[in-house]
C-alpha cells in the first residue's frame, strides 16, 4: 500500500484554457505526490474555441464543445475554485481573487486567453459581443436564435470574424450577414491561395465583405462605418484582435505588446510563474495566436512544473514549428492551408471535424484511474458496512436517522429546571440568568477540496440549527482536523479557511471567539455556537398550516455523483452556490420578524426532506402533504437521480421513515430521501399570514417556495 505523502507545495493554475485542461488529465494519470494542485476559473465549463464555428453553424451542441472542469479536477485531485483572478502579489506569492480571500502558491501557471477588443468603438462596451470570452458569446448567440435571429455585422475579417459569419449564413439562410474590416487586405495570416478560396466561399454563401472601412460607432441596430455608411444590424459580433487581462500586465511581469513574455521554458520574467496559450508570447520565437500551439506546450509545461516542485532546474525547452496546418471552418465545408498550398471540400470539413472530436474526446472520456483492492477475505460484515459507493462527505457522511434515535432513546434524562430541551433537539435550550441560551454543535466531513468554501458551508449548516429554533447567533468555536500537510501548508489552508468562517459567522453576529484544531486523516470542519432567543420555536405545526421552503433539494446526489466524475459541472456549480448562500433574511422573518412567527421550523441536513418531515409530523401530530411537483430541485439533480446516482446514507434514510412517509418510486420522488448540506429551512407557517411572509423573504433577496400544507389526521407524510 503507498503511504499517504503529506502536501508540501501549492501549484496554481489560473485559467481553464485548453493547455491546462489538457494538463489536468495528464496529471490526474500520473500526479506529484506532496503537490497540492488548484485551478482558479470563473466558469465550472470552458470552451473549445476550435469547435465554436461548428456550433454556430448548428453541427455541434453545447456540450460537444464544453470542456468540464469540475469533471477534469476531480480526476486530476485537484481543488476548484470558480472565482476570477484579479491580481497576482509576486512579493507575498499570492493570487488575488474578486470574490473571496487570497490563494498562496509556490508555483502558479496562466492560461487565460484573451478578450476581444472592441472598447475602442464608441458604444461598443454595450452594443457589441465579443468572440471572446467563448462561453458568453455562446450564451448570447443561443438567445439570439431563440429570439429569432435577424440581420448580423461581425466586425474584423480575420479567421474568426470569417468562420464565424460563414456559420452564422449556414444556420440562418435568409439572414443579412456583413463583415467589416478597417484593413484593405482581409486574412492577411493566410496563404493567397487559401485567401482565394475562403473569399470564394463568402461570395457564394451570401456574406457580404466590406474592407478598408472602419467602424466608429455601434447603437442598438446600427453600425457607423468611419466614411458615413450605416450599416443596419440585430446583433453585432467583435471578433477582431485580442487583448489581455489589464491585472496581469500589471503584476510587473514583462510584456510584448499586450501579452505575457515568456521563455521556451514557458516561465515569465518571475520563474515562478509560467504563461501558456493566447496570452503568453515566447520571446525568441513569436507567432500568432493559435490553438495548435496550446496543445504541444502542454507536455513541456507539464514536465516543467513537475521539476520545478521537486527543485530541479534541468527544464524543456517548447519550440513552436513556423508554419502549421490552418483548417478554416467555411460553413459547412472547410478550406485547408499550409506551406502557401489551399484546399477546399466536404473532405476538408470532415478532417477538420475528426481532428476536433479526436481532441475533446481526451477530455471527456476520462480514463478510471486504479482504486486500491479490496482484500478478498474479510470480516463477516465488513463488505456490507462498506457499502457499493464511495463515502460521501457533507451530511451524506452522517449516521442514519435510524440508529441515531436508537442510541438516543437509551440516553438517561435527568429532569433540571435550566435544561428546556431533551435529546434528539435541533439544538439544545438552556436557561441562564432569565435568558434562553440555545446551543449547538455541528461538524462536516469534506466533499469538495476548496477548504474556503468547505469552510463557509459548513458555517452556514451549523448556523441552521441556531435559526431553525428562531434563536439570533451569539457566539461559535471552531473546530477544524486538517490532513498531513508540511507545516507552511497548514497555515495556509487555516488562514483560508478562518477568513471565510469568519466572514460568515461574524455577519451573522457569532463571532469566533476559540476552537481547537489537529491533524488527521482528512479534512474536517465543525463548529459550535450559541444563540439567545426568547421563545424557542415550539415545532407544533397546525391543521391548515402552509408548507414552505427556502432553498432547493439535490445537494446529496449531485455530490455523490461528482465524486464518480459522473456530475456535469454547472450542476456541481450550482449545488455550491446553493450550499454557499446566507438565508440570514428568511431566518429572522420566519422567527417572527413579519410579526407572525413560523409554529415548526427545522433545517434540512443528512436526513433529507422526508425524515425532517418525518419528524415535524411526529412533534405536531399531524399529516402532512407535499405537492412532489412544487418541490425546488437542483438542476441536473432530477436527471441523476433517474440515472441511479445515490449518497451512501440514502438507504438508511428511507429505512428509517418506512410507515410514514408515502411517496411515488419516482427520480423525483428518490430525491425526498436525499441528504442536504446547508439545506434550507423547512417551516410550517399560519396560512393567514403565508403569502406576507413569503412576500417578504422574497423582498429581501432570498427564495422560498410554497410545498405542501398540515392536515388533520395520524402522522404521516403524503407525497402527492
Amino acid at each position: 500500500m503507498t503511504p499517504d505523502i503529506p502536501a508540501s507545495r501549492d501549484l496554481v493554475l489560473i485559467g481553464g484554457g485548453h493547455t491546462h485542461a489538457l494538463m489536468l488529465r495528464m496529471w490526474g494519470m500520473r500526479p506529484l505526490p506532496g503537490a497540492r494542485l488548484t485551478l482558479i476559473n470563473p466558469n465550472p465549463v470552458a470552451e473549445y474555441s476550435g469547435m465554436l464555428p461548428g456550433f454556430i453553424a448548428g453541427i455541434y451542441r453545447r456540450e460537444e464543445l464544453s470542456i468540464d472542469l469540475v469533471r477534469l479536477c476531480r480526476h486530476a485531485g485537484a481543488r476548484l475554485i470558480l472565482d476570477r483572478a484579479t491580481h497576482i502579489d509576486r512579493d507575498g506569492q499570492r493570487i488575488e481573487l474578486a470574490g473571496r480571500g487570497p490563494v498562496a502558491y509556490d508555483l502558479a501557471s496562466v492560461d487565460i486567453g484573451v478578450s476581444t477588443a472592441v472598447s475602442a468603438i464608441s458604444g461598443a462596451d454595450a452594443h457589441v459581443l465579443p468572440v471572446k470570452p467563448t462561453d458568453r458569446f455562446v450564451q448570447r448567440w443561443t438567445e439570439f436564435l431563440q429570439d429569432g435571429g435577424g440581420r448580423i455585422v461581425v466586425i474584423g475579417a480575420g479567421l474568426a470574424g470569417v468562420e464565424i459569419a460563414l456559420a452564422a449564413r449556414r444556420h440562418l439562410p435568409n439572414a443579412p450577414v456583413h463583415v467589416v474590416e478597417a484593413d484593405t487586405t482581409p486574412l492577411r495570416e493566410l496563404s493567397s491561395r487559401a485567401r482565394t478560396l475562403v473569399r470564394a466561399r463568402m461570395a457564394s454563401a451570401g456574406v457580404t465583405l466590406t474592407c478598408g472601412a472602419a467602424v466608429v460607432a455601434v447603437t442598438k441596430n446600427t453600425v457607423e462605418l468611419a466614411d458615413g455608411r450605416v450599416l443596419q444590424a440585430d446583433l453585432v459580433i467583435g471578433a477582431g484582435g485580442g487583448n489581455v487581462a489589464p491585472w496581469l500586465g500589471q503584476a510587473g511581469l514583462e510584456m510584448m505588446g499586450d501579452r505575457v513574455a515568456v521563455e521556451a521554458t514557458l516561465q515569465t520574467s518571475d520563474p515562478a510563474i509560467y504563461a501558456v496559450g493566447d496570452c503568453a508570447v515566447i520571446r525568441d520565437a513569436v507567432r500568432p495566436q493559435a490553438g495548435v500551439f496550446a496543445v504541444r506546450q502542454t507536455p513541456v509545461l507539464l514536465h516543467n512544473l513537475k521539476r520545478s516542485l521537486t527543485g530541479r532546474t534541468d527544464l524543456r525547452r517548447f519550440r513552436p514549428q513556423r508554419d502549421w496546418l490552418r483548417l478554416i471552418a467555411a460553413g459547412g465545408d472547410a478550406v485547408a492551408d499550409k506551406w502557401g498550398f489551399g484546399a477546399q471540400g466536404g473532405w476538408v470539413w470532415r478532417w477538420k471535424d475528426r481532428i476536433d472530436r479526436r481532441f475533446m474526446a481526451r477530455l471527456h472520456d476520462l480514463p478510471d484511474m486504479k482504486q486500491p483492492e479490496v482484500p478478498r477475505v474479510l470480516a463477516e460484515g465488513a463488505r456490507d458496512a462498506m457499502g457499493d459507493k464511495p463515502l460521501c462527505g457533507g451530511c451524506g457522511a452522517k449516521m442514519g436517522r435510524g440508529a441515531l434515535r436508537h442510541v438516543l432513546a437509551r440516553q438517561p434524562v435527568t429532569p433540571r429546571a435550566d435544561i428546556l430541551t431533551g435529546p434528539g433537539d435541533d439544538a439544545a435550550v438552556i436557561a441562564v440568568n432569565g435568558q434562553k441560551q440555545v446551543l449547538t454543535t455541528d461538524h462536516l466531513r469534506a466533499f469538495l477540496l476548496d477548504p474556503a468554501l468547505m469552510a463557509r458551508i459548513a458555517a452556514l449548516h451549523a448556523l441552521g440549527d441556531i435559526r431553525a429554533m428562531g434563536a439570533r447567533p451569539q457566539s461559535s468555536l471552531i473546530q477544524v482536523t486538517l490532513p498531513r500537510m508540511s507545516e507552511r501548508l497548514q497555515e495556509r489552508t487555516l488562514n483560508e479557511i478562518m477568513a471565510a468562517a469568519s466572514d460568515v459567522l461574524a455577519r451573522a453576529g457569532a463571532p469566533i471567539i476559540g476552537g481547537h484544531s489537529s491533524v488527521g486523516a482528512e479534512l474536517t470542519i465543525g463548529f459550535s455556537l450559541t444563540g439567545l432567543v426568547e421563545n424557542p420555536i415550539a415545532q407544533n405545526a397546525r391543521p391548515g398550516d402552509i408548507l414552505v421552503l427556502t432553498k432547493p433539494v439535490g445537494t446529496g446526489v449531485i455530490m455523490a455523483a461528482e465524486m464518480q466524475k459522473r456530475a456535469p459541472g454547472p450542476a456541481v456549480s450550482a449545488a455550491w452556490r446553493v450550499m454557499a448562500q446566507d438565508q440570514a433574511g428568511a431566518a429572522r422573518i420566519l422567527a417572527g420578524g413579519q410579526g407572525v412567527a413560523a409554529r415548526a421550523m427545522t433545517d434540512l441536513t443528512g436526513f433529507g426532506l422526508a425524515g425532517h418531515l418525518a419528524g415535524m409530523a411526529e412533534a405536531s401530530g399531524a399529516t402532512l402533504r407535499v405537492d412532489l411537483a412544487a418541490l425546488p430541485v437542483l438542476p441536473g439533480a432530477e436527471d441523476l437521480s433517474a440515472a441511479g446516482l445515490r449518497s451512501s446514507i440514502y438507504a438508511a434514510n428511507r429505512a428509517a421513515v418506512l410507515g410514514l412517509v408515502t411517496v411515488p418510486d419516482t427520480a423525483r420522488g428518490r430525491l425526498v430521501f436525499d441528504p442536504q448540506t446547508s439545506g434550507g429551512l423547512l417551516a410550517a407557517v399560519p396560512a393567514e399570514a403565508a403569502a406576507g411572509i413569503m412576500q417578504a423573504v422574497r423582498d429581501a433577496g432570498e427564495d422560498i417556495w410554497e410545498i405542501g400544507r398540515v392536515e388533520q389526521g395520524p402522522v404521516r407524510v403524503c407525497f402527492d
